[in-house]
């Protein structure tokens, strides 16, 4: 899948449902937290969650995920990947490595 593939079909899924005038960045940042805590009740009592279930809420998390980014002009890899990068030096691997210590305790 190209890695506009899915937002491509989320934005015509939305439009089709005249969707888009729900999707203000509170709504979708609630919708995130929202549907987190419906992956969360996957291991509410088990560590062993049902995969299909797992995978249908991380989908939903997921989606509102790229719906915000989408709604406030932002590329989902590219704020990863920067993330990713601010985390690489705050964590560095020869302090942080097998460690899950916070940052600021290595």
């Amino acid at each position: 899948m190209a890695p506009d593939e899915a937002l491509h079909a989320l934005r015509a899924f939305f439009a089709e449902r005249d969707w888009e005038q729900f999707h203000t960045p509170e709504n979708l940042a609630k919708s995130i937290s929202i549907e987190a805590g419906e992956l969360l009740e996957c291991f509410q009592w088990s560590s062993e969650a049902d995969p299909g279930a797992v995978r249908d809420e991380l989908a939903d998390v997921l989606t509102y995920c790229l719906a915000l980014a989408d709604r406030l002009g932002l590329d989902p890899q590219q704020i990863v990947l920067d993330k990713l990068e601010k985390t690489r030096r705050k964590y560095p691997v020869e302090t942080s490595r097998g460690r899950s210590a916070r940052y600021d305790a290595l």
